[in-house]
């Protein structure tokens, strides 16, 4: 198995990138995601890139999925294990949320986003969030997610509020939502606020 391509960049575009390894290229599909920051690099005068792999084998193809980093093919990985999520349906997905905002939508439960995305509808939308709700509550990808958007007192926050028999998900999403209008607020000011949202 394919763990990552490194190579120079011979092609990007928003939904696939050519990398060329000693003379061969792989073409490899990518989200709209992975090709900013792939794009971001290039255009800083970077001309190699590292994309880990996902293979997709099949009688009649064989094709390469790319991302920047593991997280994303993580996350990529669990949308696979959800009935009727295939590939390209994944991808879409990531093309239209970032890895943080989508482990914040499973675990809130957020069928409403999670419809807004091209092919996905009601019962896909309710498959996704029975079926990885749990793997994403309290899970390292959730934590990373809350350490990327709130502090060393939104964690306290989420760790009161959990002992308060709040699940870490609903804690974690809620906390996020008080951080985004007060970044600053004091452990206190986001429980009393969180304590609002939470359910």
């Amino acid at each position: 198995m394919i763990e990552y391509i490194k190579g120079d960049l011979a092609e990007l575009t928003p939904a696939y990138a050519v990398l060329d390894v000693c003379g061969l290229g792989y073409k490899v599909n990518i989200s709209v995601n992975t090709y900013s920051v792939v794009q971001a690099e290039a255009q800083k005068g970077q001309t190699e890139a590292k994309l880990y792999i996902y293979e997709a084998i099949r009688e009649d193809a064989h094709d390469l999925y790319g991302f920047c980093t593991q997280k994303e093919r993580e996350v990529f990985l669990l949308l696979l294990t959800v009935s009727g999520i295939g590939a390209n349906t994944a991808r879409m997905i990531l093309s239209e949320m970032t890895v943080d905002e989508l482990c914040g939508v499973i675990a809130a439960g957020d069928e409403r986003m999670l419809k807004r995305i091209k092919g996905i509808g009601p019962r896909s939308a309710a498959r996704i969030i029975v079926e990885l709700k749990d793997k994403f509550a309290g899970s390292e990808l959730v934590s990373s997610a809350m350490q990327s958007a709130g502090s060393e007192n939104g964690s306290e926050a989420v760790s009161a509020l959990t002992m308060l028999g709040f699940s870490a998900s609903a804690s974690a999403k809620a906390v996020q939502e008080v951080l985004k209008t007060d970044s600053t607020a004091s452990v206190e000011t986001i429980i009393k606020k969180a304590l609002t949202m939470v359910k």
